[in-house]
């Protein structure tokens, strides 16, 4: 058996128990059946929701070979449902209405909140009423940046209730980010707040919309009403009964005296204003199968973003059978996903997923740092969290600390710790399962996209043995096939190739908005009748499926295809590297070489020798062919606010080009100057 990097972990006994797939001779009984029958695979998980009317055609109808028309994809069409409806009433129904739905743990320590599934029914009601009045009918788009607060997902909720499509922008990006998204989406109305303290940063969230909003006024498109809701700002009370003034405020506090932001009469209105006297009562819209939930704009390689949308019973049936599977929920447990909802896993996984399961969720205000580096163990003990979903970012950046950081708390409700966002190396996947878990959990390591709408290649806990580093087996209905460059299908084992998929599963995306061309273009053109995943992948002997990173994450030396995730992985393990990111470089005989950017661990300094250290690392690894040319300390790294590595950034700095481009997603700018600063004399 090929073992990859570091050994085999089968399902533990203690998850195994109660699992709802408790064997891989279950997974595979049931994997099949959803490949070879999926209508009728999800035809049975459908029942467990409410439909007001049945579908009126073939349960599942699609095209993924543009050379035969149109790409598309329709599941259950004519059937009618409301996924807030499902979220929520149906649950409620149930017995619900006292649980809770979310626990808020604000960025300070010390602010906390909670909603039951019945109160957050009753807010949702009453801001549907809202957007109602302001004159939001169905099918109109809803533009909300907002901080991790309950509001946030009250209007999201509220939108899927009218039948309003949400696109939500991470509360982050710059104004001119927004501003594009606003003008695609051809937004009326933005739902925000404030400010927000992110640990001891305060952000003006509310200058940021007014940026945005001016720059839609110059491109003649004008934004009616922005709903704000007062989340720092103090009242005429507070300051009364405040006992600091400005200037000797501490970091963190809430309300604060710091934020100053302007208001635009006829334009803004405060939530709490417009929310007061209104219904709690709002029927939901039936909305067909294929109409519109949401949309979510992710980057393209052209720069311009791609609005990726999604419609309401495939992807309400996906995520929510994705989230009981492969976080194998169980009623009663405590769920925590760390992303925010301006991403496509806290829609997935914080909001729609562990709703329409009745689940108990957190919404996290906070950042990982903040007060300490045990901010994210503390609230595990705190809330007693049985099912743990965080980014590998966030587990390398954590690993860099001492681990009583982790074991002075209290993690014995754990059971599922999963990682989301980029392949996670073995090292990281090690630490988490021995040190956060404490080896009594079980980690999924999923791969997913935007584009998927949910996990589509994950271990399932109960029942797969997973290997560090690899994202295992596909999900049910997920056909997974590795080719190269020529569309052939890759037999042969640990052979790198293109991952892309061979039929729908319900949560796929159905187009880009507002164009259908650059849909097929991006993900069908390429290879027709397979959807092209842009990421390179591999299968061991054993059939498990590796995620090698973006295809131009890989890196072609003399002939040999290398993936820079490898060569990272391999860099990692040397026990004084925390942090690497490996870009392609120029190279006048092999073509491209790597180059080599590494954050050490605290205490730990860089030297020559280090450096000559980690390239024989690599060799020794992978290969002498994958040695690298470059090694660069990098005290940090380029990173976005959601913490994905700028690899564009990097490639820049590795050939000395100081024209790095659009620079505003950055959660630091100051780092390029850093590392323009420390490239070695020889690159």
């Amino acid at each position: 058996m090929d073992n990859g990097h570091s050994g085999l972990y089968p399902p533990l006994e203690r998850i195994q128990r109660d699992a709802h797939v408790s064997s891989l001779e279950q997974y595979k009984e049931m994997y099949q059946r959803s490949i070879e029958d999926p209508a009728g695979f999800w035809d049975e998980i459908s029942k467990q929701f409410f439909w007001k009317s049945p579908p009126t055609g073939e349960f599942l109808q699609y095209n993924f070979d543009c050379n035969q028309g149109p790409i598309s994809i329709k599941w259950m069409d004519g059937a009618q449902t409301n996924i807030c409806y499902n979220a929520l009433d149906r649950n409620i129904d149930r017995g619900m209405g006292d649980k809770i739905a979310f626990y808020w743990e604000g960025n300070n320590p010390n602010d906390q909140g909670s909603i039951t599934f019945k109160k957050l029914l009753e807010e949702v009601c009453k801001f549907s009423n809202v957007l109602k009045k302001i004159g939001i009918k169905k099918g109109d788009r809803i533009a909300i940046y907002m901080p991790m607060i309950l509001e946030l997902v009250v209007a999201m909720l509220a939108c899927a209730r009218i039948g309003a499509v949400h696109s939500i922008i991470f509360a982050g990006y710059s104004s001119d980010s927004l501003a594009g998204r606003i003008l695609d989406a051809k937004c009326h109305v933005v739902i925000t707040a404030d400010g927000v303290w992110r640990g001891a940063k305060l952000l003006n969230v509310k200058k940021i919309v007014d940026d945005a909003v001016d720059i839609c006024t110059k491109s003649s498109h004008e934004v009616r009403t922005c709903v704000v809701v007062r989340h720092l700002s103090p009242s005429e009370e507070d300051i009364s009964n405040l006992k600091h003034d400005e200037n000797t405020e501490p970091p963190a506090t809430r309300p604060s005296l710091k934020l100053k932001i302007n208001w635009h009469d006829g334009r803004d209105v405060w939530w709490h204003d417009i929310m007061t006297g209104q219904s709690t009562e709002c029927e939901a819209e039936w909305m067909m199968a294929e109409d519109p939930l949401f949309m979510l704009y992710t980057s393209g390689s052209t720069g311009k973003p791609k609005g990726v949308l999604h419609t309401v019973a495939g992807y309400m049936l996906y995520s929510a059978t994705t989230f009981k599977f492969v976080f194998d929920y169980h009623p009663g447990e405590v769920y925590w996903c760390t992303a925010d909802v301006g991403w496509i896993t806290g829609h997935t996984y914080t909001c729609y997923g562990p709703l329409n399961n009745g689940a108990t969720g957190i919404i996290f205000e906070g950042v990982p740092f903040f007060p300490d580096a045990g901010r994210f163990w503390a609230i595990i003990e705190k809330y007693k969290v049985a099912k743990f979903y965080t980014a590998p970012t966030a587990i390398r950046a954590l690993m860099k600390y001492d681990d009583s950081f982790v074991t002075k708390y209290d993690r014995s409700t754990l059971k599922v710790l999963g990682t989301v966002g980029e392949p996670i190396n073995p090292e990281a996947w090690l630490w988490y399962y021995n040190v956060v878990g404490n080896k009594q959990c079980a980690i999924v390591d999923t791969f997913w996209q935007t584009e998927t709408g949910g996990h589509v290649i994950t271990p399932l806990p109960g029942a797969t043995t997973t290997k560090p580093g690899s994202a295992t087996f596909p999900f049910f209905g997920v056909v997974p096939v590795i080719l190269d460059e020529e569309g052939r299908e890759i037999t042969e084992p640990n052979k790198e190739g293109y991952l892309v998929f061979k039929q729908p599963w319900p949560g796929i995306m159905r187009t880009v908005y507002g164009n259908h061309e650059r849909f097929e273009t991006t993900y069908f053109k390429k290879f027709p009748g397979y959807y092209c995943t842009g990421d390179g992948g591999k299968k061991d002997s054993d059939g498990y499926i590796w995620v090698t990173g973006r295809i131009d994450d890989m890196v072609n030396v003399s002939g040999h295809l290398l993936s820079t995730a490898e060569i990272e992985s391999a860099l990692v393990e040397h026990h004084k590297v925390a942090e690497a990111a490996v870009v392609s470089h120029p190279h006048k005989i092999k073509g491209e070489c790597t180059y080599c950017f590494v954050t050490l661990k605290e205490g730990e300094t860089f030297s020559d020798e280090l450096g000559s250290e980690l390239k024989t690392k690599v060799r020794t690894k992978i290969g002498p062919f994958a040695m690298p040319d470059f090694v660069q300390n990098a005290p940090s790294l380029p990173k976005t606010r959601s913490g994905k590595i700028m690899r564009r950034i990097l490639r820049k700095i590795a050939v000395g080009d100081r024209d790095v481009g659009d620079i505003t997603t950055l959660a630091d700018e100051t780092v390029i100057e850093s590392l323009f600063n420390l490239r070695p004399d020889d690159a």
